[in-house]
């Protein structure tokens, strides 16, 4: 595979994707390179081209788009690939933020690399990153999960996997999904974790809440979310240790009846099967529950 250095991209715009960072919410925060980029390319593949259009035409670019989402980027993705490697250029920018980043935009950049096109990236806002460094959480190791899964199972294996994750975590998450994740989390983690909610970033209604699972539980039981919201919440405790590996394929009701049997009362026995699985008794409790 042909590798490209940075002498050789700079050349030319012909035959280059550019990966286009823009605005998360202040339209002030999009750079001078990106809307030089964006004025001279030949095309620009958008999320939502009707969104795109209202940016671009604030900023006086009049340029061709085509429609490149989660729905089509399979046939819209050979075809911007096509025209790549005719010599044309092409940035490809989200609906807000860095493109790529939980984000259909990863299958172009990754079609590109397969048919040897050169990809730069024009760096700018991202969301995650912004949260993160308002969370007052830990930010040396952190891990990227995007959106939770929508089916039962897989959310839930999600979640025990989440469980025994030490670093600080970041999530997405749409307003009307808010309690629902909220509630699972506290469940799984336990109420005292803590959890750093970002809301309407960079916007006029922006607000960073910074509390724990049970207490933001609490608070919007009472108060309708609004806004996109992104989740960074603090990894576990490395005291919790791993899962004893006698139990590592047993469910937590399995591990509880395996120490009841042995004859404790139900409180140790919840204690031991925690203690085995490596996780809190609140988490624990929270999967029982569940």
């Amino acid at each position: 595979m042909k590798a490209f250095d940075n002498a050789e991209k700079n050349k030319t715009l012909g035959g280059m994707l550019y990966v286009v960072a823009t605005p998360i919410g202040n339209l002030a925060d999009i750079s001078e390179r990106a809307l030089k980029v964006l004025s001279e390319v030949d095309f620009i593949a958008a999320e939502d081209t009707r969104n795109s259009l209202r940016l671009l035409t604030h900023f006086g670019i009049s340029k061709t788009l085509v429609s490149y989402h989660e729905h089509n980027k399979r046939e819209k993705g050979e075809e911007i690939v096509a025209r790549l490697r005719g010599g044309e250029s092409c940035a490809i920018i989200t609906d807000a933020g860095t493109p790529a980043i939980s984000d259909p935009g990863e299958d172009l950049v990754a079609l590109c690399a397969e048919n040897d096109i050169p990809v730069t990236s024009v760096p700018g806002a991202c969301a995650l990153i912004s949260a993160l460094a308002l969370s007052g959480l830990p930010t040396a190791r952190f891990v990227f999960e995007g959106f939770l899964p929508v089916q039962k199972k897989e959310r839930r294996e999600r979640l025990e996997c989440l469980s025994r994750e030490e670093r600080t975590f970041i999530l997405h998450e749409a307003p009307h999904k808010l309690r629902t994740t909220l509630d699972d989390l506290c469940r799984t983690l336990g109420g005292e974790r803590r959890i750093s909610l970002c809301r309407e970033l960079t916007k006029l209604n922006e607000e960073i809440c910074r509390t724990t699972l049970a207490e933001a539980v609490e608070l919007y039981s009472s108060r309708e979310p609004r806004g996109e919201y992104v989740l960074v919440i603090e990894g576990g405790s490395s005291s919790l240790g791993g899962a004893d590996d006698a139990f590592a394929n047993m469910t937590p009701e399995e591990a509880v009846a395996h120490f009841t049997e042995q004859g404790m009362g139900k409180n140790d026995a919840v204690k031991a099967a925690a203690k085995a699985l490596g996780m809190t008794r609140n988490q624990l409790y929270g999967l029982l529950i569940k």
